[in-house]
């Protein structure tokens, strides 16, 4: 909500700057998806590899709290 208002705000103080915003936006969040999904993968890499490290101790006992 407060950043609908900050851009209701901008859109009365510098409407043309508004209106660029407003079409832009769409446009970088379409080129920062790529980087959002190998952060994604990435993530997921790296938690594959720490379960595959901490399974010897699983199997052993010392996953028991």
């Amino acid at each position: 909500m407060l950043t609908f208002l900050l851009w209701l705000l901008l859109l009365v103080v510098c409407w043309p700057l508004a209106i660029l915003a407003l079409v832009l936006y769409p446009l970088v969040w379409l080129l920062l998806l790529p980087f959002r999904l190998v952060g994604i993968v990435v993530s997921g890499v790296l938690e594959l590899l720490r379960s595959i490290v901490m399974l010897p101790a699983r199997v052993l006992g010392g996953g028991r709290g």
